[in-house]
C-alpha cells in the first residue's frame, strides 16, 4: 500500500472531527443520540458510521468517517491523478436533514486521497435552505470566507465559492441544490499549509451551521411548509444519485452502500408538475435565493 506521510495524521484529525462534530449536533438537539456502527471494507480499511434518527430538531444526520485503501478498477483509475491502480482515502462526510423545514438542510465533506505517488486534500461545506432567512445564509458564507482569508492565497474564497455554485448545480433540472458555500477538490502543493487549511476549514463547520440551527429550531411551521421540504428533498436525492462525486466515488471503489446512501433524507416527495403560486415565499426560492450571489459581503438589515 502507497502511503503520503500524511495519511496517518489526516485520519486522526478527521477521527477526531467526527467526535466534535457528533458532540455539537447531539446538543443541538436536546434529544436524539447518534448511533455507531463500525464496518470493514473487504478491499482494505473500513470507517465508522454515526447515524441520529427521529431526534428532537433533526429527522436524521449522519456524520461518517472513513480509511479505506486497496486498488480501484482500471476503468476507474483513469479518472484521477496519480498512476497505478492503488489508493487510499480518508475523511468526514456529514449532512444533516431536520425536522422543520425553516431550519436548513447542510452538508460538508473533508477529505483526503492518494493515489500512486500523488495525493490532494477536497471538501467543502454549503447549505440547502427551504425557507431561507438572510442572516443564516450571509452567517454560513462569511464563516467560510474567513477560513479562506486567514489562508489565502492558498485558499481563494471566491474561486471555491464559485466552484461550489459549479458544482451543487442540478443540469437536468438547471437549479441550484442551495445556496452554496466552499468546495475545492485537488488541492494539493505545500503539504503543511494545505492541511493547516483543511483542519481550520473542517474545525469551523459548527460555527457555520450550529447558529442557524439554534436560532430556527423553536419556530413553528406549518403542514404546507412541511410537504414544500418533503419536495425540495427530492432535489437533493437527484443531487446526490446522479453527480455527487462522494457517492460515485464509493460505489465505484466498493464502498458500504448504508454508509453511502446515509446522506438520503428520510421522508421525501416527488409532486408531478408542482409549480409554486407566484409570490410566494415557495417561488422566490428559485426565483431568488437559489441563484449565486455575493452572499458573504451581503448588507444586512440595521437592528432596531
Amino acid at each position: 500500500m502507497t502511503t503520503h506521510s500524511m495519511h496517518p495524521e489526516a485520519v486522526t484529525y478527521f477521527r477526531d472531527l467526527q467526535d466534535r462534530i457528533c458532540a455539537a449536533i447531539e446538543q443541538v438537539d436536546g434529544g436524539g443520540k447518534f448511533q455507531e456502527d463500525s464496518w470493514e471494507r473487504p478491499g482494505g480499511g473500513g470507517g465508522r458510521s454515526r447515524v441520529m434518527t427521529e431526534g428532537k430538531v433533526f429527522e436524521k444526520a449522519g456524520v461518517g468517517f472513513s480509511e479505506v485503501y486497496g486498488e480501484m478498477s482500471a476503468d476507474f483509475a483513469k479518472q484521477l491523478p496519480g498512476d497505478g491502480t492503488n489508493f487510499t482515502a480518508t475523511g468526514v462526510s456529514l449532512v444533516f436533514h431536520p425536522r422543520s423545514p425553516l431550519v436548513p438542510t447542510v452538508h460538508a465533506n473533508f477529505r483526503f486521497l492518494t493515489k500512486g505517488e500523488r495525493w490532494w486534500f477536497g471538501g467543502g461545506g454549503d447549505l440547502t435552505p427551504y425557507y431561507p432567512f438572510l442572516e443564516d445564509v450571509v452567517h454560513f458564507h462569511r464563516t467560510w470566507k474567513a477560513v479562506c482569508d486567514k489562508h489565502a492565497p492558498l485558499a481563494d474564497y471566491a474561486k471555491m465559492k464559485h466552484d461550489c455554485d459549479e458544482y451543487f448545480f442540478l443540469h437536468h433540472r438547471g437549479e441550484a441544490r442551495g445556496v452554496g458555500g466552499i468546495f475545492f477538490d485537488y488541492l494539493s502543493g505545500d503539504a503543511e499549509r494545505t492541511f493547516a487549511f483543511v483542519k481550520d476549514a473542517g474545525s469551523a463547520f459548527v460555527e457555520s451551521y450550529v447558529p442557524i440551527a439554534e436560532r430556527r429550531k423553536g419556530l413553528e411551521y406549518t403542514p404546507q411548509q412541511r410537504q414544500f421540504q418533503e419536495y425540495r428533498r427530492g432535489r437533493y436525492v437527484e443531487f446526490n444519485l446522479v453527480y455527487d462525486r462522494g457517492t460515485i466515488f464509493g460505489l465505484k471503489t466498493a464502498g458500504r452502500i448504508e454508509s453511502i446512501l446515509m446522506s438520503l433524507p428520510p421522508h421525501v416527495q416527488w409532486i408531478y408538475d408542482y409549480r409554486p403560486e407566484a409570490g410566494t415565499p415557495e417561488a422566490k426560492l428559485t426565483e431568488y435565493w437559489l441563484k449565486p450571489r455575493d452572499w458573504a459581503n451581503e448588507p444586512l438589515p440595521q437592528s432596531t
